[in-house]
């Protein structure tokens, strides 16, 4: 049926990708022939410097700073204070961070060493005030176990 073949896929004609590649091909060649002239020109002294002065040249790996990603604020409370009398210490966190994220930004942090991470996800409440009915925020916080005879000081005094 004529109607249906405006919607057949066309085939590339043959002629045209052989051209293609014929150019592709002998440009390469051009190229290689180009570069073998000039490594062939080059003493091999010079060749060696530069190869030397490239691995010196390396940019060093930049630090990532986790930590404005991870942790909100310091958790203040009764239980909390209670708490860091036994090296743990609490935080709040954004919810999309993991332990192994948090253990990193506390340590970067305040250069202390990371024995465990407990998480804790706190729900949002119900609330109301008069008529005014409303939602109390959820958050997620993050119990942090330090080793000992180390300390985190969250309230500069």
């Amino acid at each position: 049926m004529p109607i249906f073949d405006i919607f057949k896929k066309k085939k590339p004609s043959s002629i045209k990708t052989t051209e293609g590649k014929e150019k592709k091909k002998e440009k390469k060649e051009k190229k290689d022939k180009m570069e073998r002239a000039k490594k062939a020109e080059k003493p091999k002294e010079e060749v060696g410097k530069k190869i030397e002065e490239k691995v010196i040249e390396k940019p060093k790996k930049k630090e990532v700073k986790v930590a404005p990603l991870v942790l909100r604020s310091a958790h203040i409370a009764e239980k909390p204070t209670r708490l860091a009398e036994i090296n743990q210490y609490v935080f709040k966190v954004y919810p999309s961070s993991s332990k192994t994220e948090i253990k990193r930004a506390i340590e970067e942090v305040y250069g202390v060493d990371v024995l465990k991470v407990r998480v804790i996800k706190i729900p949002r409440k119900r609330r109301r005030l008069g008529r005014m009915r409303g939602w109390r925020k959820g958050y997620k916080k993050a119990i942090v176990k330090i080793k000992e005879g180390q300390k985190i000081e969250i309230l500069p005094r």
